[in-house]
Formats: structure tokens, sequence, C-alpha cells
């Protein structure tokens, strides 16, 4: 492992194999990762649909499930709420976060954003990108579509379920 920390950010709307495949890449290359739940702010919203708590639920269930609990000492998960200013949005993290190296993202901002203030910027191979992301996942539940569950792991769907999220999305549609 040749980095101290990493950092893998994302709203996780829904926590997804992509995330988790990102997630484990990290893991691969750090002593620790530091999942950042971004837009910790927003909820009940067609973009965000999710609360920051439901979410880090779901994603604390995921990773003790397919990790096992030794997940614990590698893993931190923090919500963190956003600014309305890129440039400055690593400063803030560095400020609210323990020291890190760089991040693993598939985002091409947040890459830029780790590049420019002389910090490590991961881009790892993505999991089926056209299929499992949280946008696509979301459309396809609003289309009636029900492939999107192939992209969402099987130890979160009850817990989604039981948080009413495909009617959460299909009720935010109508003043959407």
């Amino acid at each position: 492992m040749g980095y101290r920390r990493l950092v893998v950010p994302g709203r996780f709307q829904p926590p997804h194999e992509g995330h988790l495949h990102t997630i484990k890449h990290a893991l691969s290359l750090a002593d620790e990762v530091i999942i950042v739940i971004g837009s910790a702010q927003d909820s009940f919203s067609l973009k965000n649909p999710l609360t920051a708590g439901e979410r880090y639920v779901l994603l604390e269930k995921l990773l003790r499930s397919r990790l096992g609990e030794e997940y614990c000492e590698r893993i931190k998960i923090v919500p963190v709420a956003d600014i309305a200013m890129n440039k400055v949005w690593v400063q803030y993290l560095k400020m609210l976060l323990p020291p890190f190296d760089g991040v693993v993202s598939g985002n091409q901002l947040v890459l830029m954003l780790f590049e420019d203030m002389g910090l490590a910027a991961i881009r790892p191979q993505l999991f089926n990108r056209a299929e499992c992301s949280g946008t696509v996942i979301r459309e396809k539940i609003l289309k009636s579509d029900p492939s999107w569950v192939d992209c969402v792991p099987e130890e979160i769907r009850k817990d989604l379920e039981e948080m009413g999220f495909e009617e959460r999305l299909r009720r935010l549609m109508i003043d959407g």
C-alpha cells in the first residue's frame, strides 16, 4: 500500500456496485480510506432523495457485509455538506477530515481539484458506468424499469424498500 489515507467522495444516491468497486480499489492502495458522503445537507430531492443518515447506514451495512468487520479499522465514513466554491473544496475537506494523500474518483472535476492541490488523483477503472450510476438507477426507477436492482447490492435492497426509496422518488417527480 502506497498511501496512508485516501478519500473516496460520492453522493451514494443510492450506494451501488460501482461505489463498492471504487472503495475496494482505494483499500488496495491505502492504509485507510475516508468515504465522504457528499451533499449531506440535501435530501428528499430528485438528485438526492436519501438523507445523509440513510446513506451512512446503507454504506455501513454494505461494507460490513462485503468486506467484513475488519473494514472498521481502515474505513471512516464522513457526511460532508456542499460548499458552492469548487476551487476551495479540497481545502474545505482538509479542514474537516484527518490528513489525506489524495482521492480515488471517477469524477473528472474531483480529480482536477485534487491535482490542483498537489495531491494524488486516482481514477479507478469504472464499473459498468453506463448501467451502474446513481443517475441511471434513479432514472430507471422513474421509468418503472425493474433492472435498476441489478446494480444495487442485494444486501441493501430491502433497506431501500423499507425507506420507501422508489415511492419517494416517484412522489418527488410529481412536483419535480
